[in-house]
């Protein structure tokens, strides 16, 4: 090859592409193909997103299909908010994720859903023996026309907290 055809910037671009074979091109094709991969769609990046949550938040869901003996049990729960399993999908919670308080002799809950701390309301607490040992959530999720995220929790059963 003559000498001529390698300027710096080509020389710089083989060793950058770890010496594949270089193709002859003129500078306008090289300045079209930067362009192009500038304004490449990121459409990918958000699709793997979008499936990496989806199987991060399929971990976490409350009923237990193993345990099939639970599944009336966990079909009739219902707080003094309605049915759990109508609007809101349920979740177990870990036992950092959440918390009590005693305020006037009365127990209060928080849990922590996306990052956030929110008070369960009394009338969202399930009342009876919880069947399936640990601490489940069912979070509605309201975003606002702002963006805004915010939880209305439509049941919460405590876990034992060991």
């Amino acid at each position: 090859m003559r000498a001529r055809w390698w300027s710096k910037a080509k020389v710089k671009n083989w060793i950058n592409s770890g010496g594949a074979r270089a193709r002859r091109c003129n500078d306008d094709e090289t300045a079209t193909l930067r362009q192009r991969r500038r304004g490449s769609s990121p459409a990918l990046p958000i699709v793997c997103t979008a499936l990496l949550l989806g199987l991060i938040s399929q971990t976490g869901h409350a009923h237990d299909h193993s345990r099939p003996e639970l599944n009336r049990w966990f079909d009739s729960l219902k707080s003094s908010k309605g049915p759990c399993c109508s609007d809101a999908d349920g979740y177990a919670v870990s036992d950092p994720d959440w918390e009590t308080k005693n305020v006037s002799e009365k127990v209060h809950y928080r849990v922590r859903i996306e990052g956030e701390w929110w008070d369960v309301p009394d009338e969202a607490v399930i009342t009876e023996p919880n069947r399936a040992g640990r601490t489940m959530v069912w979070p509605i999720y309201n975003r606002g026309l702002d963006g805004v995220l915010s939880v209305t929790i439509r049941c919460f059963m405590p876990g034992s907290m060991t």
